[in-house]
């Protein structure tokens, strides 16, 4: 692919808690936010957000790394190029403060940012509440913003913070105790369903994170563990990012069918 110019969507700044970022729009109907994975909102992150506004939604696709549109696959010097890319994004998130990158038990500080956003777009654009997406780094974020009620529809695709440097970062998710509590009340209720997808062998969101989401949530916790096989052969790097880089959009595909499963809960949730 190349960058990809997002003339499509819609843009404009969004400001809260201190911060001030560019946020795409595209769509109509409840709002989605998606939240991109690294290295920033790439050509396939676009096409996901898309793919969300043609079920009836309005995606909502916010900054928070990287250089919005760009391709990593498409970046000079081949691997290098994609390496240097990646690092660009990863480095300034790992040093900022917004982001808990190893810490256990506490929620990354843009989650405030982005429940603020959330319930913006829900004023905006109506419907019974929001669905969000968060894709690696981001994977967490939906899970802590669903402290919110409004927050109805959460996925997390391949959560990878905190990174899994030790056997209890592993067995655990980025969000404080307070929020876990809250989102535990929701889905002992019947009010919740979080979805959590991941490569079988995807060793930056590992099983045991998993297994810690089925023990915190229960029956509420819907788990969707891909064999490494099924994912995308022309993809950077191991299995990893489900519905965007890993996805090869074809029926009958373990990975088309999860991303049905994702537009399935937004339907479900936003759309009836």
């Amino acid at each position: 692919m190349s960058d990809d110019t997002l003339a499509d969507f819609d843009r404009t700044e969004f400001t809260a808690d201190g911060r001030t970022a560019p946020v795409y729009r595209i769509g109509t109907g409840p709002a989605v936010i998606v939240m991109s994975e690294m290295p920033g909102i790439t050509p396939k992150v676009a096409d996901f957000a898309r793919t969300v506004a043609g079920i009836g939604c309005t995606a909502i696709v916010p900054h928070l790394f990287g250089v919005d549109g760009k391709d990593p696959l498409a970046a000079p010097l081949g691997v290098l190029g994609t390496v240097a890319t990646v690092s660009r994004a990863i480095v300034p998130a790992c040093i900022s403060r917004e982001f808990t990158i190893l810490a256990t038990g506490k929620s990354s500080r843009v989650v405030v940012w982005l429940r603020a956003l959330a319930a913006r777009e829900h004023e905006r654009c109506g419907g019974p509440g929001v669905g969000a997406i968060g894709m690696c780094f981001t994977g967490g974020f939906a899970l802590a913003m669903a402290a919110d009620d409004r927050l109805i529809a959460p996925v997390l695709s391949q959560p990878s913070l905190p990174f899994a440097a030790s056997k209890s970062r592993s067995r655990s998710i980025d969000i404080s105790a307070g929020d876990l509590s809250k989102v535990k009340a929701r889905c002992a209720a019947g009010d919740l369903t979080v979805l959590g997808m991941r490569f079988e062998g995807d060793k930056m969101c590992p099983p045991a994170r998993f297994e810690f989401l089925r023990e915190q949530l229960g029956d509420a916790f819907v788990s969707v563990e891909l064999p490494d096989s099924s994912s995308n052969p022309e993809a950077f790097g191991p299995p990893h990012s489900v519905v965007t880089e890993g996805l090869i959009d074809e029926p009958g595909e373990p990975t088309r069918e999860a991303l049905d499963q994702v537009l399935d809960l937004f339907r479900s949730r936003l759309l009836t």
